[in-house]
């Protein structure tokens, strides 16, 4: 057996870490529910298909949503059990599953993709119910950005009264 034979063959998998696991278990499960989502969207032959236009409520509310629970005071009892939440920080409590599902829920894009997961399948299932929550989520997100809007014109506005007040 030559040299680089024995070097292959000597090298062994390294077993996952719990934390790699739960990554994993996390990731079949949403892969199990998107597969049912689409099973259940083609059993039913009258489902009504998601329309292009519809794209941007849907891309709205999602950030609506993934923000209520990553980062939101209102979101700490979805965050509680997996989430230490501290004043400079939120770590994962655990290990393995739980770690994972504490990371998952600290980060927007994370917790954006599990949202829009379920509002489109909510859409897809019940169309009614999937505009109604589609259109709360996407008036909230509209409330976020002109928030932040006046946020950012009031403190334009105050620095440029700070600044002229210098100057006279």
């Amino acid at each position: 057996m030559s040299s680089a034979t024995e070097v292959r063959a000597t090298r062994l998998p390294v077993k996952p870490s719990e934390d790699a696991v739960g990554y994993a278990k996390l990731n079949a499960v949403y892969g199990a529910l998107l597969l049912t989502s689409l099973v259940a969207t083609r059993e039913r032959a009258r489902a009504e298909p998601i329309r292009g236009v519809e794209l941007v409520p849907l891309g709205a509310a999602t950030f609506a949503l993934s923000k209520v629970i990553a980062k939101e005071k209102v979101g700490t009892w979805v965050r509680e059990p997996f989430v230490e939440e501290h004043s400079d920080g939120r770590p994962a409590r655990g290990e393995g599953i739980q770690k994972a599902v504490g990371e998952l829920l600290t980060c927007t894009r994370c917790v954006g993709a599990w949202s829009a997961l379920g509002l489109v399948s909510l859409r897809l299932a019940s169309p009614t119910a999937g505009r109604t929550v589609t259109s709360v989520l996407v008036a909230s997100a509209a409330n976020d950005f002109l928030q932040a809007g006046f946020n950012w014109l009031t403190a334009r506005s105050n620095a440029g009264v700070q600044t002229s007040r210098k100057g006279a």
